[in-house]
């Protein structure tokens, strides 16, 4: 009887934690709340620190984020990540992150007009 509780129990405890530890796939809606209170903190002025912070509060929502919103949170975060970092000394590395701002940039703004069409109609 002893063993028989022991392994309840124990299968319980594995049930109930695997429970917990699953992430469940986010809603559209979901999402858009999620990412709408972490865009929030979006400062102003655009310091590598208040960068990371917003990035910081995006990166646990990409992985649970709607398949419809991925595309978006992905391109967020990839455009806060490269906004956070410091600017290089070097021209030629100075040039090179340009650049890819650049193209961040401009897929940072299709994802804000397809957050604007599944977040607010």
């Amino acid at each position: 009887m002893k063993k028989l509780t022991t392994v309840l129990i124990a299968a319980g405890l594995l049930a109930s934690a695997t429970a917990c530890s699953a992430q469940q796939q986010l809603t559209t809606a979901e999402t858009c709340d999620r990412l709408g209170v972490a865009a929030a903190g979006i400062p102003s002025n655009v310091s590598p620190t208040a960068m990371t912070r917003v990035a910081n509060a995006v990166r646990p929502i990409e992985p649970i984020a709607s398949a419809e919103m991925k595309p978006v949170v992905t391109a967020i975060l990839e455009f806060l990540d490269e906004q956070s970092k410091e600017e290089p000394t070097d021209a030629a590395k100075k040039s090179e992150r340009e650049a890819k701002l650049a193209e961040l940039g401009a897929a940072y703004q299709e994802a804000g007009t397809k957050y604007g069409e599944l977040c607010r109609g």
